[in-house]
């Protein structure tokens, strides 16, 4: 399937007033993804955990106009208008405008909540977009009724990742891999697609705490990370290593493996900060207690038999992966050990989630 599978080549049947509300998921990668070309094309397959708890809630309501040379929209977050999210939501609309032509028919009022606080350093663009794909995809749905739903589903995926790549990852669960990879059927760069294997039985419902380490805003940019690796001594290889990290990952989460997936998971998480500490202009984004935390969980792990292990994303934030048959030794393990080394003693208890859900009956005020 190429990008062209996504225009509009129906004939639309526009209805006067919409609104839909969607519930999206962050989610959390064990592959990294680090590196893109335009349009938002990922240098190498990535694999991620949907989360269940750390979602955002977005409602938006459409009312026909007359056809507009830009978007017309009203943002508002948390209850309150919010001017600084509408440039990077009118440069999503911008991409994804040849695909989605109707947004110069519709005035759209937009309502979106984090189930976790806004500054709480967790990215939220991967739930916060994918929740405006939802939207305009069942918006769409409405126009050309005869759209089946697994077509619906990619598209959203497709539009989500025009606007943020791990966005891509955040419509489905629980396991996502975005993309393409010559080891899981159906994958693409163009939009992610659920693990196509059964998984081991100890991989199900598996626990993630975030613990919020800083909670201020990163010194570098995710974008610009990006960019760094376009002249990056070390980046071919990195991809390389990603695909095939993916390919041994694959075969452990279906064989049960968890001590290859514990060594995988933080290599994969040190190999994502050391790209960082080697690009140039490099940059760190760990923080000191984000070094404690790891140097904890590894004690722990080594003391108690236990198969606790850590991944980052792009910030000093610890998530904090286990199984759950370990949920009650490892938070208080947390809480006695680890909390003290996050801001304000604050961490969020989450686990593995099924992806976006629709949510009838209610809108974000």
């Amino acid at each position: 399937m190429d990008a062209h599978q996504f225009l509009v080549n129906s004939s639309l049947q526009f209805i006067e007033k919409a609104s839909f509300t969607w519930q999206t998921p962050s989610n959390i990668a064990l592959v990294k993804y680090w590196g893109k070309s335009e349009p938002q094309i990922p240098k190498n397959a990535s694999i991620s955990f949907t989360l269940n708890n750390c979602h955002t809630i977005t409602t938006i309501e459409f009312e026909k106009i007359e056809k507009s040379d830009s978007v017309q929209f009203d943002m508002y977050f948390e209850g309150k208008k919010n001017e600084d999210f509408k440039p990077k939501i009118a440069k999503f609309f911008q991409r994804i405008a040849e695909y989605c032509p109707y947004i110069f028919e519709y005035k759209m009022i937009i309502h979106s909540q984090n189930s976790f606080p806004h500054s709480s350093g967790i990215a939220s663009s991967a739930s916060g977009l994918s929740a405006i794909a939802m939207c305009l995809t069942s918006l769409e749905q409405q126009l050309i009724p005869a759209l089946n739903s697994d077509f619906v589903t990619k598209k959203a995926s497709f539009l989500a990742r025009l606007g943020s790549g791990s966005a891509s990852r955040s419509i489905e669960g629980p396991l996502v891999v975005w993309g393409n990879h010559p080891e899981i059927e159906g994958s693409s760069d163009l939009f992610a697609v659920p693990f196509p294997h059964t998984i081991h039985s100890i991989f199900e419902n598996y626990q993630d705490v975030i613990l919020l380490v800083d909670k201020g805003e990163k010194q570098v940019s995710s974008t610009v990370g990006h960019e760094l690796m376009h002249n990056h001594p070390f980046a071919e290889n990195r991809f390389q290593q990603a695909n095939e990290n993916l390919t041994k990952l694959s075969k452990i989460l279906q064989n049960g493996d968890i001590k290859n997936f514990i060594n995988l998971v933080e290599s994969e998480a040190l190999t994502l900060h050391a790209m960082m500490l080697t690009s140039n202009p490099y940059f760190i984004l760990m923080k000191p207690n984000t070094l404690e935390i790891i140097q904890k969980i590894w004690k722990y792990r080594s003391e108690n038999q236990s198969n606790i292990c850590f991944t980052l994303d792009a910030g000093a934030n610890v998530h904090v992966l286990f199984p759950e048959n370990e949920k009650q030794n490892v938070l208080q393990f947390i809480e006695n050990e680890l909390a003290s080394f996050c801001h304000k003693n604050e961490y969020i208890c989450d686990s593995v989630g099924f992806g976006a859900k629709k949510l009838e009956n209610i809108k974000v005020r």
